[in-house]
């Protein structure tokens, strides 16, 4: 059953309906806008901030400002590229660089914390001088690095199933509120 899918007929998205009636129906990404549109209301952001500056402007209220656009960073570098290729500003991670390194260091290279830190605040340097960072932080990269604490929940888990491979997943979702309910230190 759909969240649209309650007996009722969905109304047409147009100015006459109110936040709450907006709120109340799924819409799409195409319909928002094009309501947006006639409303006058910024179609900036995601679906969930476009609906609720709708929402907003369909009640008389204030309508909250639109998130300003993801910045996608500048310039992003074309092969071929060498060692005297300068980083822009801005670069990513690029399946371009992937295979310079790949090239120039050979099939140990990945994007590790160290690279995908010195890619992102490299602006000015030189892909040789990415190189030589990167044989330069093998040593500390192979030292145990602390997890990242958006990777927590999957290391308890992996930990609380190698102690409990028969529990089940309500179990573990249990264990995971008592672990965070804890204080820290």
């Amino acid at each position: 059953m759909s969240a649209n899918d309650v007996g009722e007929d969905r109304p047409e998205p147009a100015p006459g309906l109110s936040g709450d009636e907006l709120l109340r129906w799924c819409w799409t990404l195409e319909e928002l806008t094009a309501l947006a549109r006639r409303t006058g209301v910024p179609t900036g952001g995601g679906k969930a901030a476009l609906t609720e500056r709708l929402a907003a402007a369909l009640d008389g209220r204030p309508i909250p400002p639109a998130a300003p656009a993801a910045r996608r960073g500048g310039r992003q570098l074309k092969a071929p590229v060498d060692g005297a290729t300068v980083i822009p500003e801005g670069q990513r991670c690029s399946q371009v660089l992937r295979a310079f390194f790949l090239r120039e260091i050979g099939p140990g290279f990945h994007f590790d914390a160290f690279m995908r830190e010195y890619v992102a605040r490299g602006a000015g340097r030189t892909l040789a001088e990415a190189v030589a960072h990167w044989h330069a932080t093998r040593r500390e990269a192979a030292r145990p690095q602390e997890v990242g604490a958006q990777f927590e929940f999957n290391r308890f888990l992996r930990d609380w199933h190698a102690r409990h491979p028969d529990g089940t997943r309500e179990q573990a979702l249990a264990a995971w509120r008592g672990h965070r309910a804890r204080p820290r230190h």
